[in-house]
């Protein structure tokens, strides 16, 4: 290049470099709209007036906020004395609404709102029990082999009448669970613990302890033991940590196993734990418990995340096999756990798919008539039901979650929450102010079937699951590696309908409406990818807590980056400052350095 060249090259340079200053600056002074904060606007308890509305709208604006996400929390009845006049839906509310539109745009301002009444996640009264999230639901009826006729079968757990048959299998008995009534006594390793501090069983038969001990479960005569299903009345990471022992004699102890706790998120109470353990025969099983290991502030540890206490309502021992810490594989809560090993359930130990025998035609009205070969054999009943998760924080709004598989339970959703404000206020000031469209932070459980499950599941996975079904109940089928295999592919199954429906639904929707849409994240508590999910949304968004530690949720941030790089989402949202105890003492000038 030329010397003149080089000289017309730098001073174009420079001359771009020292006009750019001058927008850069202009920019921080006057953000474009896009770079404008937003805040969640609450509407709680139907206390809301117009008064109100335009001096929290105009205090937005005087602040240089571009926008604010509308969202009406709980019921009138909630909190009666703040005298709220306007639960969600009435002819007041949706007054309120309109103005607030209106207000907003004489402002200059944008609005947002929820999927749905309150914040998490996307429900309503208008969903039934059978276009609800779903889960497979079972029962079991043992019989000796020979002619059935007209036998009644116990029908699984329904929720508000509603349940739904799958199938009808018969399959021959590997394990019995244990009739035998244990002798339970309690003990701590240090005599002198405080009183009511060490092992020790309340009044309503709770088992707790804040110092090492021991639990013991004495039998008459030994029986056979495959699993032990830890039975809780909350969440209760410690009591994942036991370590079994077994005992011919009551004095010498050998070593079974040691527990080990899923990862798990903070919504982990839909299910129970059971843990598979070697096949052991003792007249002793003695639990041992002690704090040392914890990892406080972990976010696995949720409840027990700062003091380390034991509590446990039940430990419930089985001769029956299943598979390590099944209910979580199965789908019907978010937890990572270690995989099921050949010594805790040889191969000799599971059915085959050859033996299960598809009663399914044979069933009529909950009775089945059919003829099964010799031996014992266990007929399973499977269906599903409603998870009976709702809304929780709406109000008058408020009803169970729609079903995430469906794309029809979900367009209903949209169309009669946020498609409804289109409708029902001016279209035109709506169309202009009303631009965004969210979905909260997930805290609607899981959930593992829907009419379309095994369709998407042989179409995504190029295997029939029909044959697998027992796994649902942990039951495991074939071997433990095909078992853990087919559960995965469960999962990995769930993890994409959320998307591919749930999300790919609302993304579509909100398109029609000219919206922009913005979703935080589904892991972990939905039984899915975090990531995702943000393939199919406009901006992702995380969430953090900065004083209320017990909920702050730091993969919430790292899933919504990670997941905006991935899919190239250039902004990232982050909803902070939320507080759990109301002081309102939060600020983003906390965040500034000082100096």
């Amino acid at each position: 290049m030329k010397l003149r060249d080089k000289l017309v090259l730098a001073t174009a340079m420079l001359s771009l470099s020292v006009s750019a200053q001058p927008t850069l600056e202009r920019a921080f002074a006057e953000p474009p709209f896009e770079a404008r904060p937003w805040c969640f606007w609450y509407w709680m308890y139907g206390a809301v007036t117009e008064e109100g509305i335009k001096a929290d709208l105009e205090a937005m604006k005087n602040v240089g906020l571009g926008g604010t996400y509308l969202m009406p929390i709980k019921t009138v009845e909630t909190a009666p004395e703040y005298d709220g006049k306007a639960p969600q839906l009435s002819p007041e509310w949706w007054r309120l609404v309109g103005r607030s539109m209106e207000i907003a745009d004489s402002l200059g301002l944008k609005l947002g709102m929820h999927i749905c009444d309150g914040f998490a996640l996307a429900g309503g009264p208008w969903i039934s029990p059978k276009e609800s999230m779903q889960k497979v639901v079972t029962a079991d009826t043992i019989v000796k082999g020979g002619k059935l006729s007209g036998l009644r079968l116990p029908q699984p757990e329904s929720f508000d009448g509603y349940y739904e048959d799958i199938a009808l299998l018969a399959m021959p008995v590997k394990g019995r669970k244990i009739e035998l009534s244990p002798k339970i006594t309690v003990g701590s390793i240090d005599p002198n613990v405080p009183e009511g501090k060490g092992m020790n069983i309340d009044a309503s038969g709770t088992i707790r302890s804040s110092y090492p001990g021991w639990i013991q479960y004495e039998y008459p005569e030994p029986v056979t033991v495959n699993n032990v299903e830890i039975v809780l009345a909350g969440n209760n990471y410690q009591a994942h940590r036991l370590k079994v022992l077994a005992s011919d004699d009551g004095k010498t102890f050998r070593e079974v196993k040691q527990l080990q706790p899923a990862r798990q998120g903070w919504q982990n109470t839909d299910a129970q734990s059971t843990h598979a353990i070697p096949r052991t025969t003792a007249r002793y099983f003695r639990f041992f418990w002690t704090p040392e290991g914890s990892e406080p502030g972990s976010e696995d540890l949720d409840a027990a995340k700062w003091k380390p206490n034991l509590k446990i309502k039940d430990i419930v021992l089985s001769g029956e096999p299943r598979l390590n810490q099944w209910e979580g594989k199965a789908g019907l809560v978010w937890r990572v756990a270690p995989a099921t090993t050949e010594a805790e359930i040889p191969a000799v130990q599971c059915v085959m798919k050859e033996e299960i025998i598809d009663l399914t035609p044979s069933m009529k009205d909950g009775a089945v008539t059919a003829s099964l070969p010799e031996g014992e054999w266990r007929i399973m009943r499977l269906g599903h039901t409603a998870t009976g998760h709702t809304n929780a924080t709406g109000g008058a709004g408020k009803g169970l979650e729609a079903d995430k598989f469906s794309e029809a339970a979900v367009a209903k959703q949209f169309d009669n929450w946020f498609g409804r404000v289109f409708r029902e206020l001016d279209p035109e000031t709506v169309k202009r102010v009303l631009k965004y469209m969210h979905v909260d932070s997930w805290e609607c459980g899981s959930q593992n079937w829907s009419d379309n499950f095994a369709a998407e599941f042989r179409k995504r996975r190029g295997y029939d699951l029909m044959p697998y079904l027992p796994l649902f109940a942990g039951v495991p089928v074939d071997n433990v590696e095909t078992s853990e295999k087919v559960l995965r592919d469960v999962r990995t199954t769930a993890a994409e309908l959320v998307v591919d429906v749930f999300y790919k639904v609302l993304g579509e929707k909100a398109k029609e409406y000219d919206c922009l849409f913005s979703a935080e994240c589904v892991s972990p508590t939905m039984v899915s990818d975090g990531m995702l999910h943000y393939q199919a949304v406009d901006f992702p968004m995380g969430e953090y807590w900065l004083r209320s530690p017990t909920h702050d949720k730091p993969n919430d941030m790292l899933d919504a980056i990670h997941g905006g790089h991935i899919y190239g989402k250039n902004i990232i949202q982050a909803e902070g400052f939320t507080e759990l105890r109301g002081t309102w003492d939060e600020a983003p000038a906390m965040l500034k350095d000082p100096s």
